[in-house]
């Protein structure tokens, strides 16, 4: 499904993938299927909206890059570095596709809906360069630029603020399964319990 409200949009999707993924969730549960699946889910909701080769995935693990290549997808590789230095890598890899706007969007949403991600892009949309925080409101789920100029990453902790001083409009919609990261045990129950989880996620999980 691509909807005529985000044609034109490219999303950038940072993957690290690996044993040094996801260390917090693998910690208590030690399942690199699931933190695989995680990833899945919200790469296939990503695609339904703006079609695959919308999707550019930067990774530099092998399995990710077979995956999201298999997929159709346009994989970047990291240039190492951290989490903004391969958000950076995507963003200048889809402008030298010739594309317009450009959100990044980190890979741990399975709850993640269509519904959603077209309507902040459709949002986004009447904002030079904007940003959506997390459930907290002091992190960010998607950052994104409807034109040619920026998104400035600024990820990490804290980062809604560090977002906002660099001139990003703040979105504070109701999307739950945007805004709700899946990087722990604790958040995965809440996503379980309250949202609908992606079939790769559940898969995973036995359910």
């Amino acid at each position: 499904m691509e909807s005529p409200s985000v044609t034109g949009w490219r999303l950038v999707v940072p993957v690290k993938g690996g044993r040094g993924a996801k260390s917090r969730l693998r910690r208590s549960l030690d399942d690199g299927a699931l933190v695989a699946a995680i990833v899945h889910d919200t790469l296939a909701v990503a695609a339904r909206v703006v079609g695959p080769a919308g999707v550019l995935v930067v990774t530099s693990d092998p399995d990710e890059t077979a995956y999201a290549a298999q997929a159709g997808f346009t994989v970047v590789g990291d240039p190492g570095g951290g989490l903004d230095a391969a958000c950076t890598a995507g963003v200048r890899a889809a402008r030298a596709e010739g594309a317009g706007p450009v959100a990044i969007l980190l890979g741990d949403h399975p709850g993640l809906t269509e519904a959603e991600l077209v309507a902040v892009l459709d949002e986004g949309s009447r904002h030079d360069t904007f940003f959506v925080p997390d459930a907290e409101g002091t992190g960010t789920a998607l950052l994104g630029a409807s034109g040619r100029a920026g998104p400035a990453p600024a990820f990490g902790p804290g980062s809604a603020a560090r977002h906002l001083a660099l001139g990003h409009h703040r979105l504070d919609l109701d999307l739950p399964g945007l805004r709700h990261d899946v990087d722990d045990e604790v958040s995965l129950r809440h996503a379980l319990a309250n949202l609908s989880v992606g079939p790769r996620t559940l898969a995973a999980l036995g359910r």
